[in-house]
C-alpha cells in the first residue's frame, strides 16, 4: 500500500483541479460545484492513489459516528456526485473504479506540480478523427469516406488508454476548414486525425494525418495506395499507428483486428454506411435507409451490422410515424434477433433488439436486459445510453433522475452533437429541471438549425416550462421544415388549447384527421390533438385505438410518469387505459387484462 502523502495547494488530473486549502473542485478554472463530503472522498482517493481505499478505512475517516446505514447512504450518494462532477462514470470509469465489496481506487494520472501550467496536465490521451474528405468524382463516395472515418473512430474506441470523440460531435466540423487548435479547444482533446478518401474503380487512396493541437505539429502522416478490398485492413492499420505514435500499449487483444469488417463485400459496407448516415438525418430518410439496409443483407445475409441499421430503421419508422407499427414493428424485431444472432459482441446488435422488445413487443425485462449489455459491450455507444434514459428508465419505468444521468453521460461523451443536447434537454425536463431542459435544447438548436429533432424537443420543453408563447413559434418552425410532422403538430394543438385557443387547436386536429384518411397517422398522437380540441370523447377512442394496435406512442404519451396533456390525464377513462399500459407485455386485443 502506497503511504499517504500530503496533497500540494493544488492537485491536477486531466481538465481538473483540486485545492485542498481551499476545498474547491474546479474545471479549466471554473468551479463546479461539490458538497464538503463527496469532495472529502474525492481528496481521499486522490491521497491513496492508485491503491484501493476501502469502505471500512472511508468510514473510519469521515463517517466516524454514524451508523452503518446511514454510512452505505451516504457512501453512495458522495461517490455518485464525484462522478457527476467529473462526468466519469461506473461503467466506464476514467478516475474512480469500484471494486465490488471492497472499496474504490483513483485510476486517472494526475500532476502534483504546483507550477504545472493546466494546458499540460492531460491524464488520458484524447484525440478526435474528423471526417475524412470524399476526393473521388462519384458524390456517392461521400458515404463510404463518412463510414472509413466512423470505422477508425470505432476501432480507436477500443483502446482503453486513449479517450476518442463520438462520431456526432466530430461530424459536426464536416465540411469546415477549421484551426486544430479550435479543435481541440471545443472538443478537449490533445490530438485530431484528418485524413482524404480518393476511389477509382477498384482502386483506392487514403491518406491521414495525426496532429497536435497546440502546436500544429504533424506527428504521423501515411499514404496508403491499395485495392478496393483492402478498406478494412487501411483502418485497422491506421488505428494502430495512432496507438504507437501515442505510445499506447494495445491490451492483450493487441494482436486482434481493431476492425471487424462483418463483410467480405465493399458494395454492401459502402451500403451500410449510406444507411447510416440516412438514419442519423431521421424524418423521410429512414425509408432510404431501410432501401440501404436491405440491399446490403441481399448482397451479405451473414452481415451483423446491417441486419443491426435495418432493426433501427423499421423501429424508427415505428415511432416517428411513418409506418403503421403492425407492419414495421415485427419486422424490426426480426432484424435485431438475427443480428444478435450473427454479431452476439456488437453492441449495436443488442441495442437494436432493446429498442425493438421496448417499442413492438412492449417486453420491458428483455429491453433491460439488451439495453445494459449494449452499454456494457461499448460504453461510449452513445444511442444506446439515450434510448435506454429516455425510452425505458424514463418513459416506461419512471425512473427520472437516472435517466437524465444516462442521457448526461452520453453528452459528456459527445459534447458537440445535437442529438445528445436535445435528448439530455428532454430528459431534464421530464425530471423536473425545466430551466435546464430548456436551455440545453436550446443549443440543440443551435448546434444543428436543420434538425428537427432539436426543434421538437425544444417545443415541448417550452410548453412544459410554460413557455407557451414561444413553444408554438418553435412548433411551427418545426413544422415547417417537417413537412408537418405529427409529433409537433400534436404538441402545438395542446399548446393553443393551453393558451385559450381551442378553434386553432381544433383546426391542427382536423387537418391530422384529414391526413389519417390519406395515409397512417398514430392515433396517439390524434388522442393528443382531440384533447386539444376539446372532443374528450374522440380522444378517448384513439387512445383506445392506439393500446390496440401497440402504437409506439404509446410508450411515452400513455406513460403514467407525466401527464401531457393534463386535461387527458383529467379522465378517468383515460387513466383506465394507462393503467393497461403497466406492465407491458400484455397481449392488447381488447381493454381487458382477463
Amino acid at each position: 500500500m502506497t503511504a499517504p502523502e500530503p496533497l500540494p495547494r493544488t492537485i491536477r488530473f486531466d481538465v481538473f483541479e483540486l485545492d485542498a486549502r481551499a476545498g474547491e473542485l474546479r474545471r479549466d478554472g471554473a468551479r463546479i460545484k461539490l458538497q464538503d463530503q463527496p469532495l472529502h472522498v474525492l481528496e481521499m482517493l486522490l491521497e491513496r492513489r492508485g491503491d484501493v481505499v476501502t469502505r471500512e478505512e472511508l468510514q473510519r475517516r469521515l463517517w466516524p459516528s454514524d451508523t452503518f446505514v446511514d454510512f452505505e447512504h451516504g457512501l453512495y450518494n458522495a461517490i455518485k456526485r464525484v462522478r457527476e462532477a467529473l462526468g466519469d462514470s461506473a461503467e466506464n470509469p476514467r478516475f474512480i473504479e469500484t471494486l465490488s465489496k471492497r472499496g474504490y481506487r483513483f485510476i486517472g494520472t494526475i500532476d502534483l506540480s504546483e507550477s504545472a501550467p493546466a494546458a499540460h496536465v492531460a491524464a488520458v490521451e484524447s484525440i478526435a478523427v474528423l471526417p475524412f474528405i470524399n476526393l473521388s468524382s462519384d458524390r456517392e463516395d461521400e458515404y463510404f469516406a463518412d463510414g472509413i472515418t466512423e470505422e477508425i473512430i470505432n476501432a480507436l474506441a477500443q483502446i482503453e488508454q486513449l479517450r476518442v470523440v463520438a462520431r456526432s460531435s466530430a461530424f459536426s466540423f464536416k465540411g469546415k476548414h477549421v484551426d486544430p487548435r479550435t479543435v481541440g479547444q471545443e472538443l478537449n482533446v490533445m490530438r485530431i486525425l484528418e485524413g482524404s478518401v480518393r476511389r477509382a474503380e477498384n482502386r483506392l487512396r487514403v491518406t491521414a494525418q495525426l496532429i497536435d493541437v497546440q502546436n500544429g505539429y504533424h506527428r504521423w502522416s501515411e499514404r496508403y495506395d491499395r485495392e478496393l478490398k483492402d478498406v478494412f485492413k487501411i483502418q485497422d492499420e491506421i488505428a494502430r499507428a495512432i496507438a504507437e505514435r501515442l505510445k499506447i500499449t494495445l491490451s492483450g487483444a493487441g494482436k486482434k483486428p481493431l476492425v471487424k469488417a462483418g463483410t467480405e463485400s465493399v458494395e454492401a459496407y459502402k451500403l451500410y454506411a449510406k444507411g447510416r448516415a440516412l438514419l442519423y438525418r431521421r424524418g423521410g430518410a429512414i425509408r432510404t435507409a431501410v432501401e440501404c439496409f436491405e440491399r446490403a443483407v441481399a448482397i451479405d445475409s451473414e452481415y451483423a451490422l446491417a441486419w443491426a441499421g435495418l432493426a433501427d430503421s423499421y423501429t424508427t419508422l415505428g415511432y416517428y410515424g411513418l409506418a403503421r407499427p403492425e407492419a414495421s414493428m415485427p419486422m424490426g424485431m426480426e432484424a435485431a434477433r438475427r443480428a444478435v444472432a450473427l454479431g452476439p459482441s456488437l453492441a449495436e446488435a443488442h441495442n437494436s433488439l432493446a429498442m425493438a422488445a421496448l417499442m413492438g413487443a412492449w417486453d420491458l425485462a428483455e429491453a433491460e436486459r439488451e439495453f445494459l449489455l449494449a452499454i456494457k459491450l461499448n460504453p461510449t455507444y452513445i444511442q444506446a445510453r439515450d434510448w435506454y434514459g429516455l425510452f425505458y428508465l424514463q418513459f416506461a419505468q419512471g425512473r427520472l433522475s437516472e435517466g437524465a444521468e444516462q442521457a448526461k453521460l452520453a453528452l459528456a461523451s459527445d459534447p458537440l452533437s445535437s442529438y445528445a443536447h436535445a435528448i439530455y434537454g428532454m430528459t431534464c425536463t421530464l425530471a423536473g429541471r425545466r430551466a435546464e431542459g430548456i436551455e440545453i435544447s436550446r443549443r440543440a438548436v443551435e448546434l444543428d438549425p436543420d434538425s428537427y429533432l432539436a426543434r421538437a424537443m425544444l417545443q415541448f420543453d417550452l410548453h412544459a416550462g410554460g413557455e407557451l408563447e414561444e413553444s408554438v413559434t418553435v412548433g411551427e418552425s418545426a413544422l415547417a421544415m417537417s413537412g408537418r410532422h405529427s409529433w409537433s403538430m400534436a404538441t402545438l394543438a395542446v399548446c393553443l388549447a393551453d393558451l385559450n385557443k381551442p378553434a386553432d387547436a381544433d383546426a391542427i386536429y382536423q387537418e391530422m384527421l384529414a391526413r389519417g384518411r390519406r395515409q397512417y397517422m398514430p392515433p396517439a398522437l390524434l388522442a393528443l390533438a382531440a384533447s386539444g380540441a376539446g372532443r374528450a370523447d374522440e380522444a378517448i377512442a384513439h387512445a383506445r385505438e392506439a393500446y390496440q394496435i401497440r402504437d409506439p406512442h404509446c410508450e411515452s404519451f400513455l406513460s403514467r410518469y407525466f401527464d401531457f396533456p393534463r386535461r387527458l390525464y383529467g379522465d378517468p377513462r383515460f387513466r383506465e387505459i394507462v393503467d393497461l399500459m403497466a406492465p407491458w407485455g400484455t397481449a392488447p386485443p381488447g381493454l381487458s387484462r382477463q
